[in-house]
């Protein structure tokens, strides 16, 4: 006669087994699923319809249609166009791989690679260093700290190309600001925007300039979210400034700093408009990132690239997908999941 504890086995294992799937059961189908989640959630899904359309209009068919470029040899004298009421049909052949494998083994692409890391890792790390020194400050009390907190936010508040036009006139060789200040100080002024290596040194200010703003706001809202417990306790216990700073501030600030850094090596990465309106990509292409030779390819040169300008394009977007996959991966091994 068996005991207690083995019909109570029995019991559970029966219990377990009533809700699988036997060999004559039917698990529910995945369409009559999507069925009931679309009757319950039917209002979610028809207020982001119209998102999602738009999205795909003004997103999707660009980019689809520009990867389709990149396999044909489209320029300006072969795609469709009018000519008053004259009608001439696009000519453009398939290539394959042609632009790809033309763009990859010239040198250009590569001479462009390597200063857009340069000037990336650059910004952002200055940037960043910036950002956050500026936020410890802040974060403390201070009198006049909302002023200070304004007139550093002030440059994000203008637009863009305001500021990188006023930057233009305060690096001008005869009438700027700067080099009248160093002549002033005895000093030889410099040629800010016609030497190779100055202009690459003024794009990167100027850049810094647009994003510590951000950078600030950034790491301020995460250094306010750091409970002030930890700092007095850590005080108590003898830990001096550099050391609250390391155990306490930094790990507090990761997982915002760990966001703001890769949205702004993004951001760089495809910053046209500093590069553009201050110095156009000179002198003689020295100040030139990937995007802005896309640009030069597509509007620019005569006649106008446009099967090569996708390429570059296509193949930015691959660098950034790629890097932005090496850094949610490096960040997951640290333990930093989002």
């Amino acid at each position: 006669m068996p005991d207690a504890s083995s019909q109570s086995v029995v019991t559970a294992r029966d219990t377990s087994t009533a809700g699988a799937p036997g060999p004559g059961r039917r698990t529910e189908k995945t369409p009559g699923r999507l069925r009931r989640a679309l009757a319950t959630h039917w209002y979610a899904w028809t207020m982001i319809t119209p998102v999602v359309v738009v999205i795909a209009v003004i997103i999707g068919y660009p980019l689809v249609r520009g990867v389709y470029l990149t396999f044909t040899d489209a320029n300006e004298a072969n795609v469709e166009r009018r000519i008053g009421v004259n009608h001439i049909p696009a000519t453009y052949e398939y290539v394959g791989l042609d632009n790809y494998t033309d763009v990859l083994t010239g040198g250009e692409f590569w001479d462009r690679l390597g200063w857009t890391v340069i000037w990336t890792v650059a910004c952002v790390s200055i940037t960043f260093t910036l950002g956050l020194a500026l936020a410890v400050l802040l974060n403390r009390k201070l009198r006049g700290r909302g002023l200070y907190r304004m007139a550093l936010i002030l440059p994000w508040a203008i637009p863009a190309f305001v500021s990188v036009f006023a930057w233009r006139m305060l690096f001008n060789d005869r009438n700027g600001i700067l080099n009248a200040a160093l002549e002033g100080g005895g000093l030889e002024g410099l040629h800010w925007l016609t030497d190779p290596l100055w202009a690459k040194v003024a794009v990167i200010a100027v850049n810094v300039w647009l994003g510590v703003p951000f950078m600030l706001v950034a790491m301020l809202g995460a250094l306010q979210a750091i409970p002030g417990e930890q700092y007095e306790a850590a005080e108590m216990d003898g830990a001096n400034p550099w050391q609250r700073f390391w155990n306490i501030t930094l790990p507090g600030v990761r997982s915002v700093s760990a966001t703001v850094i890769l949205l702004s090596c993004i951001w760089t990465f495809n910053m046209f408009p500093v590069i553009f309106l201050l110095t156009g990509g000179g002198p003689v292409g020295s100040t030139d990132i990937l995007v802005t030779e896309a640009y030069e390819l597509a509007f620019q040169r005569s006649p106008r690239d446009f099967a090569g300008s996708a390429t570059w394009g296509v193949l930015i977007l691959l660098l950034l997908i790629a890097f932005a996959m090496v850094y949610r991966r490096a960040l997951r091994k640290q333990g930093e999941v989002w």
